[in-house]
């Protein structure tokens, strides 16, 4: 089947290489010049499959209203608010129950350990090397911070997630590097987690999908699709005076934020909403004083994590505003917190010029998990909408709707994950 991708961040990436395995003919359209450009460039690269939840939670609504007047807060609204964010923010906060957190969660868990796997099998068949490393814990600052997770722990135990409450003194002898200037009451280690670079992951899978006669078209932008032949679509190439019509058998939409308006004029209304996350990444100066592997700041809920020769910090959730605006707060934050755990860890300048300071929009649905799968339209498929969790779902998706196209089931269970769910 000749197959259409539009979007070559780690979900196009990777829903391009499952499509080649699979025998069919890939073209994948990118409007950047290169995969992982946008929300797949500088993101935490956290892989904790039982960290995977959604936003929409009981009792989240009051949490973010007490985050909105903190000087440092990991939830901000930023102006102007468009009506959509504001329909949006209306979406999320009715899918706050407890009915509803509980289903998707285990939707969002069941799809991260089973994506977890096939990242693992992807990455030892083709002998892949990128960043990585084992281990993920989370810092917690003081006995609030303690109890505060405690429910999210007897929710990975009921999972038979594999986890390990710590005093501080044994989570300095796991990340030898942490300031012994910061108190703090313990943490929670997560052994078997990891954290790996998404962006070089994604260039490596890109060459495994070429090599299987995947065609990848850079500094291409797609139209929206056509209701009259969804499949034929209107491409504009770099400096292209009129769109060149592709027709395809199937065409899958992995467009991040923008598959919204790709699909509207099918009639399907998909409630995305670009939730802005932050990130700096700087130079090892001096690896005793860098961290291992990955650590979460549950008070701040800002990453610190090794990538190779660099340590990123990477948080905040920022709704409304511009991706071309970045708010100086935020950024202060993710200084700050790398400030307290790891002062010695990056070369940072006075300038800020060995400094890579980043601002991307996650895709995000209101109610948590993605959309798998067919649409409904004949030939248009979709992996849209994983919000923070892109990376951590990203191969179980790709894998699950490889499998849908080809007519067989799913190696898991994606009650769900379909576009059904926008209308229950």
């Amino acid at each position: 089947m000749k197959v259409a991708v539009i979007g070559a961040g780690i979900i196009g990436v990777t829903t391009a290489f499952e499509l080649a395995v699979d025998g069919h003919e890939v073209t994948v359209f990118e409007r950047r010049a290169s995969v992982a450009e946008e929300t797949s460039f500088a993101n935490a690269g956290v892989v904790a499959p039982g960290y995977v939840t959604p936003w929409a939670a009981p009792g989240m609504p009051g949490k973010i209203a007490r985050y909105l007047v903190s000087r440092h807060a990991p939830v901000r609204l930023a102006f102007p608010l468009s009506a959509a964010d504001l329909r949006w923010m209306w979406q999320w906060y009715r899918a706050c129950d407890l009915a509803g957190y509980q289903a998707n969660r285990a939707r969002m868990q069941r799809l991260a350990f089973y994506s977890r796997t096939r990242l693992h099998d992807i990455t030892d068949h083709f002998q892949l090397e990128y960043d990585r490393s084992i281990g993920y814990m989370v810092l917690l600052r003081g006995e609030k911070d303690r109890k505060l997770v405690q429910p999210g722990l007897a929710v990975l135990r009921e999972e038979g997630v594999a986890f390990k409450e710590i005093t501080a003194a044994e989570a300095r002898v796991i990340e030898p590097a942490l300031s012994p200037d910061t108190d703090f009451v313990g943490a929670v280690h997560l052994a078997q987690d990891e954290v790996g670079n998404c962006r070089q992951f994604a260039m490596l899978l890109k060459n495994e999908a070429q090599a299987r006669g995947v065609n990848f078209e850079f500094n291409s932008a797609v139209d929206a699709l056509d209701p009259a032949n969804p499949t034929s679509l209107a491409v504009w190439g770099l400096d292209a005076q009129v769109p060149v019509p592709r027709r395809f058998h199937a065409v899958v939409v992995c467009g991040g934020v923008d598959s919204a308006r790709m699909l509207r004029p099918l009639g399907m209304e998909i409630p995305i909403a670009p939730v802005y996350g932050y990130s700096i990444s700087a130079p090892i100066r001096e690896a005793l004083n860098a961290p291992r592997s990955a650590l979460m700041d549950e008070r701040y809920k800002v990453a610190i994590t090794r990538m190779g020769n660099r340590v990123r910090v990477a948080g905040s959730a920022e709704i409304g505003g511009s991706l071309e605006h970045k708010r100086p707060s935020a950024i202060q934050t993710l200084y700050k917190v790398l400030h307290d755990w790891f002062p010695g860890a990056a070369r940072i300048s006075n300038t800020g010029a060995a400094v890579q300071e980043w601002k991307g929009a996650r895709p995000m649905l209101p109610d948590g998990p993605p959309l798998i799968g067919a649409t409904g339209v004949p030939g248009v498929w979709i992996n849209i909408g994983h919000g923070s969790s892109g990376w951590a779902l990203s191969c179980g998706c790709a894998r699950a709707v490889a499998d849908l196209m080809g007519g067989r089931a799913p190696e898991i269970d994606i009650e769900g994950l379909g576009v059904e769910r926008l209308s229950a």
